[in-house]
This record gives C-alpha cells, structure tokens and sequence, in this order.
C-alpha cells in the first residue's frame, strides 16, 4: 500500500518537473537558448541556424509556452493594438555591460505576440524592432 507521504513526494516531483522549459525543439538546443541570458555568453550565436529551421513551429504558440520554451525576453515592447514583441539577442553588446538596460544593436531576434497572447511572426535585425 502506497503511503500518504509517498503519495504527495511524487506529486511535488511531477509538478516541479512539468513546470520545466522543453530542452530542444527540433535541432535547436532550447536549454542552452534559456541559458545564455542576452546572448552575452556567445551561445545563442552558435545556435541561430537552428533557431532559424524551427521559427516557423513558433507561430500560434501561447505566450506562457513561449516563455517556457526559450525563458524571459532579454527586451519586452508593448506596440499598438495591446501586442507585444518580445526579443531575445543572438550576440554580445552594449546590454551585456553593467548597464543591463543599455539600448543594443545587437543581433536579435524578434517574436511579435498579438493582443490575445499569440505568436503571429518571427523575425530578425539589429537592435530591437
């Protein structure tokens, strides 16, 4: 017989563990996106290709599954009609210094989210969008 406590450890297990980012989606390493915060780290560089052979499995995707796919936005904009653009960068730049709040023309890439939390384009520049 299964014991309460036994019973409630692998409920927590199984909640901490759902609560996880994805580690890869096709060939991209997401773990390794998640963890190279702002591109400081020169990761994201290594892994742009690959990020550019999925972009198009980013579109309709919720923003809280955006979130746990690729972690928090290094820059978030609100745009007209309520949307949002959320940008990751792909290289070191000016927001990589002490001045984390630093405008940056780094590479990025950008994920446009409509009004009703959806992403509807993926794209890339330097700087922000």
């Amino acid at each position: 017989m299964i014991s309460r406590k036994s019973l409630c450890l692998s409920g927590l297990v199984t909640l901490i563990f759902s609560c996880a980012g994805p580690d890869k989606l096709g060939t991209l390493d997401l773990k390794a996106w998640r963890n190279d915060r702002g591109g400081c780290n020169g990761v994201r560089q290594t892994l742009v290709s690959n990020f550019m052979a999925v972009r198009d499995q980013f579109k309709g995707l919720h923003v809280n599954d955006l979130g746990k796919m690729l972690g928090r936005p290094d820059v978030n904009e609100i745009t007209d009609r309520n949307g949002k653009v959320y940008v990751y960068y792909i290289e070191k730049g000016p927001h990589c210094s002490e001045n984390t709040g630093a405008k940056s023309g780094a590479k990025s890439v950008a994920l446009r989210v409509s009004s009703i939390g959806l992403v509807t384009e993926v794209t890339t520049q330097n700087g922000t969008p």
